[in-house]
């Protein structure tokens, strides 16, 4: 159960605009956001950051850097944006299919060598203490552009406030995010948490 109640998005109607970019990204607005409003600024903050990071003319693809939200996710323990994540990722064109094969993406044909790579950067770069080393960041150059690790890294990032503020809030789990967790993670352990 949430430690702060979400607030219906009317409470704040300065924010319509910038909880339409949630609503494009996932289709609902989060709960994370609706409790978050209580700090408006923090709200329009986020939103921009969030474009800035998830450029749709950025270098790399949206859905992937959706997984790669996953898997810093995954590497802070936040079960609300581990399930949020492949959501977004579904939405932002990446196949069930794929999302299905993500506990085996070091072995699924359906995962390329580069998508390996920075899906194991990611999970070290979301790790605390942070696990990446000069030979992981040499793998990283080897299939990606120093602009593209720019942005995989700032999706670590975006989503390392995301997974502080929601385990930290025991954000409550919205309905299709809690039917991906149960469909797609919770073979490899997903419970749902303390989002249930």
């Amino acid at each position: 159960m949430a430690h702060l109640d979400p607030l219906p998005p009317e409470t704040t109607p300065e924010l319509k605009e910038d909880f339409a970019i949630f609503e494009r990204i996932l289709g609902f607005v989060p709960n994370s956001l609706l409790t978050m409003q209580r700090m408006p600024a923090m709200v329009t903050g986020f939103g921009e950051l969030t474009k800035s990071v998830m450029d749709p003319n950025g270098a790399v693809d949206l859905g992937f850097m959706r997984l790669i939200a996953h898997f810093a996710s995954r590497a802070a323990g936040c079960q609300y944006c581990e399930a949020h994540s492949l959501v977004a990722a579904e939405i932002h064109g990446v196949s069930q299919e794929k999302l299905d094969a993500i506990w085996d993406y070091r072995d699924n044909p359906l995962y390329s060598e580069a998508e390996r790579v920075a899906l194991d950067f990611a999970l070290a770069a979301g790790a605390v203490p942070n696990a990446v080393d000069a030979h992981l960041m040499q793998e990283m150059k080897k299939h990606w552009s120093e602009q593209q690790i720019v942005q995989i890294l700032g999706a670590v990032c975006l989503y390392g406030f995301l997974n502080r503020w929601n385990d930290s809030m025991a954000t409550d789990l919205e309905e299709s995010p809690r039917t991906m967790g149960e469909r797609v993670l919770a073979s490899g352990g997903w419970t749902g948490g303390k989002h249930l």
